[in-house]
């Protein structure tokens, strides 16, 4: 009989933190962080891409027919929505112990191998995740509120003629 194969292969380079960290804030929107830790097979990476194009054509039906259109109040928040995803990975990622992160994404290395450490440029990808993150999501609700009670407004404007 012979034994179930390991789920990471021996020879399987190391996966940084900091890369990872990275990646998702640099990338994240498109699901490089994903790829990066799990392959190309990843689903869920290239589930990222969906949101992505969705807020992007929002964001382009804004530009080329202004704020009034409508389709673009539903749109662009999904690219906020992806943007503040992809910032939340980076923090995440950045934050675990170095403990937890060879454990589940270097299981052949020791539990304190450098590749799960926290380093300078760590806490730059955590800081700047949250400001992005943080600006993505407030620019989000901001939007969408203003838009919804613009529409409100148009609306009760109608029903009083």
């Amino acid at each position: 009989m012979n034994p179930a194969p390991p789920s990471f292969p021996t020879s399987r380079r190391p996966r940084h933190k900091t890369v990872a960290a990275w990646l998702a804030f640099l990338g994240g929107i498109f699901g490089w962080h994903r790829f990066y830790l799990h392959g190309w097979g990843d689903v869920w990476g290239w589930a990222h891409a969906i949101p992505t194009a969705l807020g992007a054509w929002g964001l382009e039906r804004v530009l080329t027919y202004g704020q009034d259109d409508k389709l673009s109040w539903v749109l662009l928040p999904f690219l906020g929505l992806s943007l503040v995803a992809a910032s939340l990975s980076a923090i995440l990622y950045a934050l675990q112990p170095p403990q937890r992160w060879n454990a589940r994404h270097n299981p052949q290395l020791a539990p304190d191998d450098p590749a799960g450490q926290t380093n300078g440029l760590t806490v730059l990808a955590i800081v700047l995740a949250l400001m992005v993150g943080a600006t993505a999501f407030m620019a989000g609700l901001a939007f969408s509120f203003q838009r919804y009670f613009e529409y409100q407004v148009e609306q009760g404007l109608l029903i009083s003629q």
